[in-house]
């Protein structure tokens, strides 16, 4: 990441709505641009307020100045290119070089000021979905202010009045700019003890976001609303995704964030968690229960908490299963229980690459090497330690490991099962299914006799 930290001194002291003056745009903050998709390290502040910074999953924290007593971020709307994973590239629209854009940190209390220059194709705004501010900050294009034109640089401030987990996204063509890309994190730390909200040894942080892209093309089709075929975590799908690295007994905070136009159930194999909040804040914890599934719905945040205290490689997934494939064809009939026997050479005379698929369900896909059309992600991938993982999209692992030094977030290679821990083939005599015995001189309860009218009453 070029994590300059050398910004100009002074900055323009314009409200949301006006346009900064090109004689002050010498005051803005520089612009930090990032391009690697790998997970950043946390951004431990060194300016302002001290917190236990976050790390988001396959992105980062945008650095900022302090300006007389004033956090100053820059935020850059433009087109990208994000590496969904390895040889498959989408055309999206995004902030300072990614989507989604950088998280923003800051702490309860916090001044903030976001400088936003608008290099988009058209005019765009930005909401604080989930904050307390001024009305004339709340950045719905056209109700609150006017868009920012296109080459423009318009002003937000506002102070972080309380903790949570947010997002920023546009409210001006929202359709079009969601369905590109244009989204991010934000998340306000507590600025002291406070009785809702724990301490914790790792936060990781991340958004759901979902893409129509055409087999072998770049550009999301924006005016799908549910046909949906890339399922992504920060625009990241399996086994790009990165792990969630951990030691064994952290205390851990997930934070996720939903943009896409369905909701997803969230499952952590191996751990029950605490919903610890919500976009509305932290949850009193007379409300909270234990779960291994939140739903977390279109437009909501969810915050949950646990301790990983079970070693191992955990799934950590949405619960929908057609949420954890990609470039599904969505039309293709069920051919389970098909014999294409006689018709594979009629067809291969025609279409030489014809594969036979499906009539034994989709697992052969996790092995096939089938060739697929440029910059097309495979429905089913990924590799474990006894083979294929067959998921996609929404999927990644919780790794926990006793061996992991604190503040480490390097991924540890696949588990070292113990001894006879591992699932195996059976090698003797199947035994015998056990039946309920059936009381001398009683019918079985559950024999139905037909009636002699042969009507059921």
């Amino acid at each position: 990441m070029n994590n300059r930290r050398q910004f100009f001194a002074g900055a323009a002291a314009t409200m949301a709505g006006l346009s900064v003056a090109r004689s002050a745009l010498a005051a803005l903050p520089e612009p930090v641009i990032q391009t690697s998709v790998d997970t950043a390290p946390p951004l431990v502040p060194n300016t302002g307020r001290p917190y236990n910074p976050v790390v988001t999953l396959n992105g980062w924290s945008l650095p900022w100045r302090m300006s007389n007593g004033v956090k100053e971020f820059h935020l850059v709307a433009e087109p990208v290119v994000r590496e969904m994973s390895p040889g498959f590239k989408v055309n999206m629209w995004g902030y300072n070089g990614q989507s989604p854009g950088p998280t923003i940190e800051v702490v309860e209390g916090d001044r903030v000021r976001i400088f936003v220059t608008n290099k988009l194709p058209e005019h765009t705004t930005i909401h604080w979905h989930g904050q307390r501010l001024p009305n004339g900050m709340d950045g719905v294009g056209g109700l609150n202010q006017p868009a920012i034109p296109v080459g423009k640089t318009f002003v937000y401030e506002f102070e972080a009045r309380r903790p949570g987990t947010f997002m920023y996204h546009p409210h001006a063509d929202e359709m079009v700019q969601m369905a590109m890309g244009m989204m991010g994190f934000w998340v306000t730390h507590p600025k002291g003890k406070h009785p809702h909200i724990s301490e914790v040894d790792r936060d990781f942080c991340f958004l759901l976001n979902a893409f129509d892209v055409e087999p072998g093309s770049k550009t999301p089709k924006v005016n799908t609303m549910t046909d949906f075929n890339i399922w992504a975590m920060n625009s990241r799908i399996f086994p790009a995704i990165d792990t969630l690295n951990v030691r064994l007994n952290d205390r851990v905070r997930i934070r996720v964030g939903n943009l896409t136009m369905t909701n997803h159930p969230i499952h952590l194999h191996g751990h029950e968690f605490l919903v610890t909040g919500t976009d509305g804040g932290p949850t009193p914890p007379a409300t909270r229960w234990y779960e291994v599934t939140t739903d977390v719905a279109v437009g909501q945040m969810r915050q949950i908490e646990l301790i990983a205290d079970e070693e191992g490689d955990w799934a950590f997934h949405c619960h929908k299963s057609h949420h954890t494939m990609n470039a599904m064809g969505h039309d293709v009939p069920t051919m389970v229980g098909v014999d294409h026997r006689g018709l594979v050479n009629k067809i291969q005379r025609v279409v030489p690459d014809y594969m036979v698929m499906g009539e034994r369900g989709m697992a052969d896909m996790g092995e096939m090497q089938m060739p697929i059309p440029d910059n097309t992600a495979p429905m089913m991938t990924g590799t474990g330690q006894f083979g294929p993982i067959e998921m996609g999209g929404m999927f990644s692992v919780f790794k926990v490991r006793k061996d992991q030094k604190p503040g480490d977030y390097k991924d540890p290679g696949p588990y070292k099962f113990p001894q006879g821990t591992v699932a195996y083939e059976w090698a003797g005599a199947t035994p015998a299914a056990p039946r309920a015995a059936t009381p001398q001189g009683k019918a079985d309860a559950t024999a139905v006799k037909p009636h002699s009218s042969g009507k059921h009453h």
